[in-house]
């Protein structure tokens, strides 16, 4: 299956790569097949059109839709970084970062949106990581949702 075919079928375009927000690479290349990214969040184009704390501020719906959001521009991250997202062979582990009201306990659900659109795009053997969904109290400029993917390369 190619990866760029399967994401014109789903209507989803990549978009430039996310800019670092400090002092470190967005991707990492280690071992001779292993692939690390940082951190990132939900802006499209460079625009951020929501913050805040999912479960006062989002809904579970709306900080889904920022995890994709994330995982798009993981998306296009590893696009610049590769060359070719067909190189992917899995998604090995994604940490999803959920900013959280203090009664917001399902953070799972909102990771769901990185894990829907990775399965929608890769299929279920490549496209499923393991997976960590962790509720934090803040994140860099009052993000809903930051995510990192660990993956191997064919």
């Amino acid at each position: 299956m190619d990866v760029y075919a399967r994401l014109k079928e789903l209507g989803l375009e990549l978009g430039k790569p996310t800019p670092a927000g400090g002092i470190y690479s967005p991707v990492r290349f280690y071992s001779e097949k292993m692939v690390y990214t940082s951190g990132t969040g939900g802006a499209r184009e460079g625009l951020l059109d929501r913050t805040g704390r999912v479960g006062r501020d989002l809904t579970i719906e709306e900080g889904q839709e920022m995890a994709r959001r994330c995982a798009i521009n993981l998306l296009a991250n590893l696009h610049a970084a590769t060359g070719d997202l067909n190189k992917i062979k899995r998604m090995v582990k994604m940490l999803v970062f959920v900013n959280s009201a203090e009664d917001f306990f399902q953070q799972p659900q909102v990771a769901n949106g990185a894990s829907k659109l990775l399965l929608d795009v890769f299929g279920e053997e490549a496209g499923l990581p393991a997976r960590s969904a962790i509720g934090v109290h803040v994140l860099p400029g009052n993000i809903p949702v930051e995510i990192e993917l660990l993956l191997e390369l064919k």
